[in-house]
C-alpha cells in the first residue's frame, strides 16, 4: 500500500473512530438510559436479558422468541458482569461498533472513493450506536435495536459481494467477512439473511468471485458449528419452531403496512422508482452485475422494511452511496442522450434525500439523550438494584390509561355495536376487526378494554396481590402480550414462556397457574391464548378473581381409554 493510501486510511480511521467514540460516550455521561417511547419493547428486552443474565437461560431452548440469540447476547453479557440494564445496553452497542470497526473500514476503502468512504463508514457506526430505531421522532428508544445491528452487517456484506474492489481484491478475507456477516444475520434476525441472500449470491457468482464464495460458505459453516457445539442441534430446531410460530401467528401477520404498500404507498413510491431507475442506469452504464444484483436486492430490502415496525427503509443510504460510487467516468450516454454519470448522481441524490429524515434522527439520538431534561424518571424494572439506570417517565410507566370500547356489552353505546359491524367484510390483515370477535373464558366474555400505558403499575399491583394471597415462589404465566410477572416479585420465570407472546401455548405445561388480565395489554394476544388453550385441550379452573385479573389453574384433558 502506498504512503498516500496509508495516510488516507489513517485519516478515515481517526475521523470515524472519533465520531464513534463520541456517540458512545455522550449517552453514558447522562448516567442512565432514559427512554421516551416504546416502554413495552423495553420491558420485553429486559425480560430476555435478565433471563439470560440471571437464570442462564438460552433463547429458543428455554423461552420462546423469534429474535436470534446474537440480538441480545451482547447486552446479557454485560448485565451478567454486573452492569445495570441501561449501561449494559450502552456497552453492548460499543462492543458491536468495535467488532465491526475494522470490517467497515475495509469496505469503505475497498469499495467507495474518497468522501463516499467516509459517509459510508459514519453511517454504519450510526446504525451500531444510535438510540432510536429510525423514523423522524427525536425520542430515545431501545426498540428494535437488533434491526439496526442487522442493517450494519448487511452494509458490510452487500458492497463486498456486489461491487468490484477499487484496487486489488482480497477474495478470501472478503469472502470470510461476507460469511461471518450473513451468519450474524441468521443469529440476529433470520429475515435479513433470507431476503439478502439472492443478491449476495448473484453478486459473487456474476463477478466470478469463487474464492469469496467458498470462504463465505466455510465461515458461515464455522459459525454454525460453534453454535451447535455450544447449544446442541436442538437449538436450531427450537429456533425454527419459534420462527414458524410467528410466521403462522394470526396476531402478527405484519407489524405495519403491507408488502405492496411498502413499495407503492405515497411515502415509499418515489424510493421504489428511484431504486428501479438505479437498476436501469447501472445496466446502461455497463454495470451489468451490479444492476442485476440490485434488481434482486430490491424485493428483499422492501420485504425487510415490511417486516419491521415503523417500515423504515434503512437500505436507502446504501443504495444512494452505490449510485454515486458506480458512476462511469468516461462521459457515456444512454439512448435518450442522458449523461449517465450525471443521471446516476441525480438518482443518488434522490435516494439519500429520502433517507435523510431517518439518518438525521439516528445521528441526533445520542445528543438528544444527553440533552433531555429530567422529569423525575423512575426505573423500568427493579428485579436487581443495579437496574436503576434504565429510566422511564413515571406518567408513562405507572400512569395507567385504559382504552375501553364504549359499545361493548354493558357500556352506554351498546345499541350501536351492531351498526358498527354492518360494513364490508374486512381484509384478512384487518386485525382490529378480527379482534372484535368474542372469545369466551369458561363461557364468559372478558371486558373489551386494553392497557395503553402503566405496565409497571399493572404488574406491580398484581404481584403484590398474588404475594399477599400466598402465591409467591410459584410459576405464574401471564396469558397476554407481556409475560414478565417474574420481574416484579418473588415468582419463577416460566420455563418455555414467550416474553413477547405471538401464538400457541408456550410455557403452559411448565406453569403452576395462568393469570388473565381483565383489561388486557393486548386483547388479540389474550384472546389468542384463550383459543389456543382450548384447542390444545387445556381446562382452566378459576382460583382467584380481582378487579384487575383472573387466576386460573391449567389442567390438561386426559384422553379417554378404550373402555
Amino acid at each position: 500500500m502506498s504512503g498516500v493510501k496509508q495516510a488516507s486510511l489513517k485519516r478515515l480511521a481517526l475521523i470515524v473512530g472519533a465520531v464513534a467514540l463520541a456517540l458512545t460516550i455522550l449517552p453514558v455521561m447522562k448516567g442512565a438510559l432514559v427512554l421516551r417511547m416504546h416502554e413495552g419493547d423495553a420491558l420485553h428486552l429486559s425480560d430476555i436479558v435478565l433471563r439470560m443474565a440471571m437464570l442462564d437461560q438460552v433463547p429458543h431452548l428455554d423461552f420462546m422468541t423469534p429474535i436470534g440469540i446474537l440480538a441480545v447476547w451482547p447486552i446479557a453479557f454485560f448485565a451478567k458482569l454486573g452492569f445495570g440494564l441501561g449501561h449494559a445496553f450502552f456497552a453492548a452497542q460499543a462492543l458491536v461498533a468495535a467488532v465491526l470497526f475494522g470490517p467497515v473500514l475495509w469496505v469503505a476503502r475497498s469499495r467507495f472513493p474518497r468522501d463516499l468512504a467516509l459517509l459510508y463508514a459514519l453511517y454504519v457506526m450510526l446504525l451500531c450506536l444510535s438510540l432510536v430505531h429510525g423514523e423522524a421522532k427525536v425520542l430515545t428508544s431501545v426498540s428494535m435495536h437488533y434491526n439496526r445491528w442487522a442493517w450494519a452487517l448487511a452494509y458490510i456484506a452487500l458492497p463486498l459481494a456486489i461491487m468490484q474492489p477499487l484496487g486489488r481484491g482480497r477474495s478470501l478475507p472478503e469472502g470470510a467477512l461476507i460469511g461471518f456477516a450473513m451468519a450474524g444475520l441468521v443469529l440476529i434476525k433470520v429475515t435479513y439473511f433470507a431476503a439478502l441472500l439472492p443478491a449476495i449470491l448473484a453478486g459473487l457468482v456474476l463477478r466470478r468471485a469463487w474464492g469469496s464464495l467458498v470462504a463465505g460458505l466455510l465461515a458461515g459453516l464455522a459459525v454454525a458449528a460453534l453454535v451447535t457445539l455450544a447449544f446442541g442441534i436442538d437449538f436450531w430446531l427450537a429456533y425454527m419452531r419459534d420462527l414458524l410460530a410467528v410466521a403462522t401467528s394470526e396476531t402478527r401477520s405484519q407489524p405495519g403496512l403491507s408488502f405492496q404498500e411498502n413499495a407503492t404507498a405515497p411515502p415509499y413510491l418515489l424510493a421504489s422508482l428511484a431504486a428501479l431507475g438505479l437498476v436501469v442506469l447501472l445496466r446502461q452504464a455497463g454495470r451489468m452485475t451490479e444492476g442485476l444484483a440490485m434488481l434482486l436486492l430490491l424485493p428483499g430490502v422492501i420485504y425487510i422494511t415490511y417486516q419491521n415496525w415503523g417500515n423504515d427503509p434503512q437500505w436507502l443510504v446504501l443504495a444512494g452511496l452505490m449510485a454515486f460510487a458506480l458512476r462511469p467516468t468516461d462521459g457515456r450516454t444512454n439512448a435518450l442522450g442522458w449523461q449517465l454519470g450525471g443521471a446516476l448522481a441525480i438518482c443518488g441524490v434522490v435516494l439519500l434525500s429520502l433517507a435523510s429524515p431517518s439518518a438525521f434522527n439516528l445521528m441526533a439520538s445520542p445528543i438528544a439523550a444527553i440533552k433531555a431534561k429530567p422529569h423525575g424518571e423512575v426505573p423500568m424494572v427493579r428485579k436487581r438494584s443495579v437496574d436503576d439506570d434504565l429510566l422511564v417517565d413515571p406518567d408513562r410507566l405507572v400512569g395507567v390509561r385504559l382504552a375501553i370500547r364504549g359499545d361493548a356489552p354493558g357500556q352506554p353505546y351498546e345499541a350501536y355495536a351492531e351498526m358498527a359491524k354492518a360494513k364490508p367484510a374486512p381484509d384478512e390483515d384487518d386485525e382490529d376487526q378480527q379482534d372484535d370477535e368474542p372469545v369466551l373464558l369458561n363461557g364468559e366474555e372478558l371486558p373489551a378494554c386494553e392497557v395503553n400505558s402503566g405496565h409497571y403499575a399493572v404488574f406491580d399491583l398484581m404481584a403484590k396481590d398474588l404475594t399477599a394471597a400466598g402465591y409467591a415462589g410459584q410459576s405464574i404465566l401471564v396469558g397476554d402480550l407481556f409475560t414478565s410477572l417474574w420481574l416484579f416479585g418473588d415468582f419463577k420465570a416460566v420455563e418455555g414462556a414467550a416474553p413477547w407472546y405471538y401464538s400457541g401455548t408456550p410455557g403452559v405445561a411448565a406453569a403452576d397457574h395462568i393469570v388473565l388480565l381483565q383489561c388486557a395489554f393486548a386483547r388479540d394476544r389474550r384472546n389468542a391464548m384463550i383459543k389456543a388453550l382450548a384447542e390444545d385441550g387445556w381446562q382452566l379452573e378459576e382460583e382467584r378473581r380481582t378487579e384487575t385479573y383472573i387466576l386460573l389453574r391449567p389442567i390438561k384433558d386426559q384422553p379417554s381409554g378404550d373402555g
